[in-house]
């Protein structure tokens, strides 16, 4: 997983946590300590405006 020096918003904790969850064998993290650190302590999350809920109400 490279994990770039970007944009805060983009450098979630959430993110992190979804690359270390869906490695199946091996997980190798390409990215400084600061980033890392960062992505750890960010718990900052945005509501996703996705249009899920929608798509689902017009399949009932």
């Amino acid at each position: 997983m490279v994990v770039p020096q970007s944009s805060p918003m983009l450098l979630t904790r959430n993110l992190l946590y979804t690359g270390i969850t869906r490695a199946k064998k091996l997980l190798i993290i390409i990215g400084t300590d600061k980033v890392i650190k960062f992505m750890i302590q960010n718990v900052d999350s945005k509501k996703r405006n996705t249009g899920l809920e929608y798509k689902m109400r017009m399949e009932e």
